[in-house]
């Protein structure tokens, strides 16, 4: 058994990995600093892969890995494509069409993953204003922040919500329903902020930019992708057939095809993802099982913040979202607000709320802000934050204000 020093060690060097992305002179992303702190507790005897005693939750990672099957077919179905082409050739003013591109990325985001969404999205969207000689940040902004907020309508939005949803056995429907009037309320606001820090600033010329790849629509293809997430999330919504197994099964019947060939989904399939979810299990259960949740509780308990008031709650969570990113954050915080009651509700709210503050506070803002710089668009931080900061304090508002309606 490893000597809990070294599991906190082993903890505290991943999760500083996790704030600063990277070590010097070390060629390690963020994923491969989890996969390298769980191996080194796995050799150490911290942590067992008998009997369960890994941490891993099976449930969550088979739940994203079958909504990135369903997603990817609806991707390469042509799907993406086609809506954001008939988006951008609407007949409409920019400040009416920012309000579609709102709405439709925040439906897409809640119920198929937002950062596939985003990276589906953003080039052709970003084409079509170019195009029409409409200047493309605030719709970049618009999509970044809305696929963030969409995401939180429901809990197969986002992985953290995932997470929170299996870990916590949240109804999808209470869970949905209480969602709801909060992310409406925030992509209303959010459409409020473009629209007063644009006014006057809707036309942009920008010139020397190739048209994006685009994948040929499949009517078939997404015939079969809307027809299998309706099927899925009609059982989610009206039975109690385990989620995971109900998506797992949905992911199966997609990838019996005779024209896409499964070797094209499963490329699209994030894998980084996954290993970084099934390496933050195994450190988390580590820390665990050295007295680090105790020794947690007592911190926060001495310094007076107790997660069982929502204030502190959002507040907590919203910090470590954009310390550490969400999905590690919200791993942290599980463990310790499982018998509180409505806090998983909270908790997803205001990790994924919390992804505006910041351009590094999700991978939506990171896909979306990247393609931005390859058009030529300036997304920096400066300019996310202009719009990020007031639509997340305003989207926290609103969270904590429903929470009272719990």
């Amino acid at each position: 058994m490893a000597h809990p020093v070294l599991v906190f060690v082993i903890f505290g060097v991943v999760y500083l990995g996790m704030i600063l992305g990277r070590f010097p002179r070390l060629a390690l992303d963020r994923t491969g600093i989890v996969l390298l702190g769980a191996i080194v507790l796995l050799e150490a005897g911290a942590v067992s892969l008998d009997e369960g005693d890994s941490g891993i939750d099976v449930p969550t990672i088979l739940l994203l890995f079958s909504f990135m099957i369903i997603s990817a077919q609806f991707r390469l179905g042509g799907f993406y494509t086609k809506v954001s082409r008939h988006i951008a050739d609407l007949p409409l003013p920019p400040e009416m069409l920012l309000g579609v591109v709102i709405v439709t990325v925040g439906l897409l985001s809640a119920l198929l993953t937002n950062d596939i969404v985003c990276l589906a999205v953003t080039p052709v969207l970003g084409w079509g204003c170019l195009r029409r000689g409409y200047n493309p940040l605030p719709f970049f902004l618009a999509l970044a922040c809305a696929s963030n907020i969409g995401s939180a309508l429901t809990l197969i939005g986002n992985p953290q919500n995932m997470l929170i949803g299996e870990y916590l056995s949240l109804s999808f429907r209470s869970y949905t329903l209480f969602a709801a009037l909060p992310v409406g309320l925030s992509l209303l606001f959010l459409w409020g902020v473009l629209l007063v820090l644009f006014r006057g600033k809707w036309r942009r010329e920008i010139t020397g930019v190739l048209p994006p790849e685009e994948h040929p629509f499949d009517g078939w293809q997404t015939f079969k992708g809307c027809l299998i997430l309706t099927v899925v999330v009609g059982l989610f919504l009206f039975s109690s057939l385990p989620r995971d197994l109900t998506a797992l099964g949905g992911a199966g019947v997609l990838l019996l095809s005779r024209k896409m060939a499964s070797r094209r989904t499963l490329e699209l399939v994030d894998w980084q993802l996954l290993i970084l979810f099934l390496g933050l299990f195994v450190v988390n259960r580590g820390f665990e099982a050295a007295g680090g949740l105790e020794m947690l509780e007592n911190l926060l308990a001495s310094s007076g913040i107790s997660l069982a008031s929502p204030l502190w709650l959002y507040g907590v969570t919203t910090g470590l979202s954009n310390l550490v990113s969400n999905v590690p954050g919200v791993m942290l915080l599980l463990p310790l607000v499982r018998e509180i009651p409505g806090a998983g509700e909270m908790l997803a709210l205001a990790s994924t709320f919390a992804g505006n503050l910041l351009l590094l506070g999700s991978i939506a803002n990171i896909i979306v802000a990247g393609e931005a710089e390859r058009m030529g668009v300036p997304f920096t931080w400066k300019e996310h934050a202009r719009v990020g900061i007031p639509v997340t304090l305003g989207s926290l508002g609103v969270g904590l204000l429903s929470t009272f309606f719990l």
